[in-house]
């Protein structure tokens, strides 16, 4: 379909006490994740990922393992990684997993490359902080060369060389559909462009029109580079919850979404909380977080549709240890709901969405 918009969920595995103080076992939390993903592939949707975390209170280490699961349990849903922080890992082996999972899952792979938000790999593999910025960029590169050939000459400053190197297996799409996973650095905006990769634009919060500059800057960016504005796409993700109303939508989600944010923040030093009148604010179009009914909801997405130009949403359901109950209804309701509006009024309005 012509302006298809895309629509997926994904998960960062996160296994935290609970509102009533109980804690996933890990085989339990592995289990629900797989069980969202065959959810999301039943109802329709587009894409499940998968975020890399290595932390006890997180089962998502080994997460291409648990795509490689997935993808023999579902049919239609590509996969994706949510992200990869490749700059701690070997992106010879990345690609090896991801152009595994790629014939595993009959071409449904794609993955996002990033940096992360969470430092704890780098400590575990050995990498050093100092080197955030160069250890990316060489190693996207790297990945990049890896697309491109089977036989494989390379020489970087962090990685061993390559000589001749076979690389193997290759994925039945040729190459693997690629991202980069942007948060709120402008100058990472400006490297997908000039790149020409497509970017993975992860909003937590705030209001829509105060990020805009990153879509613009990628924009830009890709343009000046001369790159082929109409084969290059921007995702959304975040957090999010759908129910019927809007009001039980707030009312469902707040102490979750309290015990899950007060959680990481207190590890930082920093207390958080959010109370029910400021929940009700977020439900309003021009706020990022995704939380309200399904007429709600669509209006965010198209309304950021305006300001961004972007192709895909995706929503972080699983958040906080909420039952897998409130989960598959949210993703019926994003799945027959949401996105038959907003595909309607794309449809429909030609000119919506920002010119690029």
């Amino acid at each position: 379909m012509k302006n298809k918009f895309e629509f997926g969920v994904y998960s960062l595995g996160d296994r935290i006490p609970s509102i009533n103080g109980q804690t996933a076992t890990a085989k339990a939390r592995v289990d629900e994740i797989i069980e969202i993903a065959k959810m999301a592939d039943q109802a329709g949707l587009d894409i499940f990922g998968i975020g890399e975390h290595h932390r006890l209170d997180f089962v998502t280490s080994s997460y291409a393992m648990l795509l490689a699961g997935i993808a023999r349990e579902t049919r239609n849903i590509k996969l994706t990684s949510a992200l990869s922080v490749i700059s701690t890992a070997d992106p010879v082996r990345v690609y090896e997993d991801f152009a595994t999972l790629d014939l595993l899952s009959n071409g449904r792979t794609e993955i996002i490359l990033g940096r992360g938000a969470f430092l704890e790999s780098f400590s575990l593999f050995g990498a050093d902080l100092k080197n955030y910025d160069k250890l990316f960029m060489e190693k996207l590169e790297l990945f990049q060369q890896l697309q491109d050939q089977e036989i494989v000459n390379w020489k970087g400053k962090y990685r061993s060389e390559l000589q001749n190197a076979q690389i193997s297996p290759r994925p039945i799409q040729g190459k693997i559909p690629l991202w980069i996973g942007v948060g709120g650095s402008p100058a990472s905006a400006i490297r997908a462009g000039k790149l020409g990769v497509n970017m993975a634009l992860g909003l937590l919060s705030g209001q829509a029109e105060s990020v805009k500059h990153l879509t613009d800057l990628y924009w830009q960016a890709a343009k000046e580079a001369e790159h082929d504005l109409s084969i290059l796409r921007v995702s959304v993700s975040g957090h999010a919850h759908i129910a019927e109303t809007g009001e039980k939508a707030v009312r469902e989600f707040l102490s979750y979404y309290n015990q899950y944010l007060s959680y990481f923040m207190k590890e930082r030093g920093q207390h958080f909380s959010v109370s029910e009148e400021q929940l009700i604010q977020q439900r309003s179009a021009e706020q990022i977080l995704a939380i309200g009914s399904p007429d709600e909801i669509s209006e965010k997405i198209l309304y950021q549709y305006e300001l961004f130009g972007h192709s895909r949403f995706m929503g972080q359901l699983d958040i906080g240890g909420q039952s897998l109950v409130k989960v598959e209804k949210a993703i019926d309701l994003l799945a027959n709901k949401v996105a038959p509006i907003v595909q309607k009024e794309i449809n429909k309005n030609k000119n919506i969405g920002r010119s690029k």
